[in-house]
């Protein structure tokens, strides 16, 4: 939109506002009604929906026309942010959400056959054998840690340890576990 268009829509929305010009606002409806409705279309609207938005909008610019300030922005970008609002206005009220049917958390889970079920176990027992062979400081901030679900923050004010102490441990810890854990799987 080049400038002389910015001041011919300007002039038009000032008719509107001033005296109710109805030309004035018809020029301006077929004008701005298309595009509005693309562009929610263009944000997953349907066409009905944008039809209906597009209406809402149109009908602010008739009775509030007053409020638009050509010196603050374009005719455009004012009906737009108009119908910006509007579509997230309307997808509050609506409370609509949309949710992939594919997303595998929404999906019932499948069921675990019986050796998936003892090697599962079996795993947890090796787990355990291994976390009780660290030592007793590393055991303690393990459990703290993911057991009680601790922050490591919260862990070193129990323990009035400082929090670089609380980490190097548990770092330490995994390092321990990791190295006994694939000796076990060799």
């Amino acid at each position: 939109m080049d400038a002389w268009e910015r001041r011919r829509f300007a002039a038009l929305a000032k008719a509107v506002a001033d005296d109710r010009d109805q030309q004035a606002f018809s020029i301006l409806f077929d004008y701005f009604a298309p595009r509005l409705k693309s562009w929610l279309m263009r944000q997953k609207m349907t066409s009905g929906e944008a039809e209906e938005l597009v209406q809402e909008i149109m009908i602010v610019l008739w009775h509030k026309a007053y409020l638009y300030d050509a010196t603050r922005s374009s005719l455009s970008t004012w009906l737009f942010r108009i119908a910006r609002n509007r579509r997230i206005d309307l997808r509050r009220r609506t409370g609509t959400r949309t949710f992939d049917e594919t997303d595998p958390t929404l999906l019932p889970s499948a069921e675990i056959g019986a050796d998936e079920i003892i090697a599962s176990g079996d795993r947890d027992a090796k787990l355990r054998a291994a976390v009780e062979q660290l030592p007793e400081e590393q055991r303690d901030m393990l459990r703290a840690a993911f057991f009680l679900g601790q922050s490591h923050s919260e862990i070193a004010e129990a323990t009035g340890l400082p929090l670089g102490t609380v980490k190097s441990r548990i770092r330490l810890a995994f390092g321990k576990l990791r190295k006994m854990l694939e000796q076990e799987l060799r």
